[in-house]
């Protein structure tokens, strides 16, 4: 089934929205690379990838049905976050806000009866659930480290494992 135009529109949104993600994790990995915590700047450049493998995901699926995949205007990151906190917080807003888009976008896409983005968007709702989870963990273990050193470099050595170029 062709993607009608009024469903287009929210999907190239939505492009964007994770382009600008993608841009927002990597801005917030230099914040991590300038404190000289290089684990939290791979496991976050890893995720700037991820993001971008998600907006080709949109891409493909806009492209598939006979649509014109277009990216819209992507902002500078603002990122005032310099603490490792600060730093996954903001990460979490990101996601939790990635979250509503894609929520909005299922409900338009069941709004216009259009069964073709159900496993798309399927997978998405699911793949958000995973990554506010994750992301919500490290925030959790932060928060319990707080300032102590040694428990800041066994985290960063921790996230510093994470494969840098994995798709999903």
């Amino acid at each position: 089934m062709k993607i009608t135009p009024d469903l287009e529109k929210p999907f190239n949104d939505q492009i964007t929205l994770e382009l600008q993600a993608s841009a927002v994790y990597r801005q917030l990995a230099i914040e991590m690379e300038i404190r000289d915590l290089p684990g939290m700047a791979s496991w976050l450049r890893a995720q700037s990838n991820e993001e971008i493998v998600h907006a080709d995901k949109f891409i493909d699926h806009v492209s598939d049905r006979g649509g014109r995949p277009v990216i819209g205007s992507l902002d500078a990151p603002n990122i005032t976050a310099t603490t490792p906190l600060e730093v996954f917080k903001a990460a979490l807003a990101h996601e939790e806000k990635v979250s509503e888009a894609i929520r909005e976008l299922y409900r338009a896409a069941d709004s216009a009866g259009d069964l073709d983005s159900r496993p798309l968007l399927n997978w998405f709702i699911q793949e958000q659930v995973e990554e506010e989870a994750s992301v919500g963990e490290i925030v959790g273990r932060l928060e319990l480290i707080g300032e102590d050193g040694p428990g800041l470099l066994r985290m960063d050595a921790e996230l510093g494992g994470r494969n840098e170029t994995s798709g999903e």
